[in-house]
């Protein structure tokens, strides 16, 4: 191998990556958005904006709020539905030499299988990502991702109807994610991405009123990143399938951090709204952090945290 090019490819389960890099569900839109900035195919991987069976206009304005080292969004998961994004987005998408993943989100478990369903035997479409964040309406609006029992439910429903791999995206806002996380392996997920944003809220000090229209939104952005890195330490030890670590990434410092802790890939999200090409410049820094210190596989960084100090 040349000893410049660096071999930067991973695996995540039946998925292999040219690169351990994609970007975060809700901060790329539907990829087309960006394209014109740089070359996508450089990317290791995107995760389209969160699907829902029918469109979805979501919160009112406003809807982002920046905080100290981060910022609050309440956008509602709007998106344009099932039916254009295979009619308008995913022509587009299969024209990408990368890997696109498609998050999901449901208010129902038949919700989820219906998407999963939905999405079977297309091409161009590597993976599904499920999002068990979001209200069940089944059982008085608690999320799907605070109860080991319903995110099994929910991710043996999408494998039951999904032909592709299959990732679920866990919740911090639960006291111990580990449990969540073993309940959806058992349940057939084939790999876990995490964390999705902390639950939180901001105050107009003068007005006295919330500065999100819908009073509270998801934290995101450096403030959580050690919350992130932390939890996908936990994770990583307590299951068997590859876990995807994502949450405050905003260069490839802090994206060894996760690869160290044992994550298999990483997810920018925030990080793209402040800088558009911070995917690419992560991956370029990698490649030179791998020369550096002399590494030719990336994969010989994954899950090297060394527990004594010299």
């Amino acid at each position: 191998m040349n000893e410049n090019q660096p071999d930067l490819k991973v695996r995540i389960g039946p998925l292999e990556l040219k690169n351990p890099v994609l970007t975060a569900s809700g901060t790329f839109g539907y990829g087309r958005e960006f394209s014109g900035l740089f070359d996508l195919n450089l990317l290791g991987g995107i995760v389209v904006k969160g699907l829902s069976l029918k469109p979805m206009a979501g919160n009112p304005p406003p809807r982002i709020v920046e905080t100290p080292c981060g910022m609050l969004n309440a956008i509602g998961l709007a998106n344009i539905g099932l039916d254009l994004f295979l009619e308008e987005k995913l022509p587009w998408l299969k024209t990408l030499d990368t890997t696109v993943i498609v998050n999901i989100y449901g208010h129902s478990i038949d919700e989820y299988g219906a998407l999963a369903a939905g999405l079977k035997g297309l091409d161009g479409i590597a993976a599904i990502e499920v999002n068990i964040s979001c209200p069940n309406v089944e059982q008085g609006g608690m999320a799907f991702g605070t109860n080991p029992s319903v995110s099994a439910q929910v991710t043996e429903t999408v494998v039951k109807n999904s032909d592709k791999p299959v990732i679920v995206k866990l919740s911090p806002n639960v006291t111990d994610v580990r449990a969540i996380a073993l309940a959806v392996e058992k349940a057939g997920a084939h790999a876990v991405s995490l964390i999705n944003t902390l639950t939180g809220m901001a105050i107009d000090i003068d007005s006295r009123k919330p500065k999100l229209a819908n009073i509270f939104g998801g934290l995101s952005g450096p403030a959580i990143r050690p919350v992130a890195v932390y939890m996908v330490y936990q994770v990583v030890r307590s299951v068997k399938i590859p876990v995807i670590g994502g949450g405050g990434i905003m260069d490839y410092r802090d994206a060894l951090e996760f690869l160290i802790a044992g994550a298999r890939a990483v997810q920018i999200g925030t990080a793209n709204f402040v800088n558009p090409e911070a995917g690419v410049e992560i991956i370029n820094d990698l490649k030179e952090f791998c020369i550096e210190k002399g590494i030719e596989k990336i994969e010989d960084i994954i899950g090297t945290l060394c527990f004594t100090r010299d």
